[in-house]
């Protein structure tokens, strides 16, 4: 299941991604870099995920499915084998490690809260979202 993307892949869509980022929190372009957080760098609620999403939907002509990021940092682990009483397994931990790779492992706390997993994403993470339903 996991596609290799490509660093090239990325940047190809990255400036893109960057602007509708920008655009959708108000912020200014330069602001917005491939690793910032889009909750604790950029101020993102959920809300605005789902604005994001649905903006790079639009743009760039593709379905990213609601809980598709969640469910591929998961893998073929079960939910009992990701997260038990909120907080992900070390088996998790290592999955999200191998999913968000452009994340720095600082960032990763542990315990991690289940709930806390969306301030890991970035917005390189978009644009792997992007590039992964465009190859679909």
């Amino acid at each position: 299941m996991s596609t290799e993307i490509s660093q090239a892949e990325i940047d190809a869509i990255y400036p893109q991604v960057a602007e509708i980022v920008a655009d959708a929190l108000g912020c200014d372009e330069d602001e917005v870099k491939p690793d910032s957080s889009l909750i604790n760098d950029l101020d993102a609620e959920s809300i605005d995920f789902l604005d994001i999403v649905f903006r790079l939907e639009q743009e760039f002509k593709v379905k990213i499915p609601r809980g598709k990021a969640m469910e591929e940092a998961r893998g073929e682990l079960s939910e009992e084998e990701f997260e038990q009483g909120g907080v992900v397994t070390d088996a998790g931990l290592a999955k999200i490690k191998t999913y968000l790779p452009e994340v720095p492992a600082e960032r990763i706390s542990d315990p991690l809260k289940s709930a806390e997993i969306p301030k890991l994403f970035t917005t390189e993470t978009f644009c792997k979202m992007v590039v992964r339903e465009q190859k679909g």
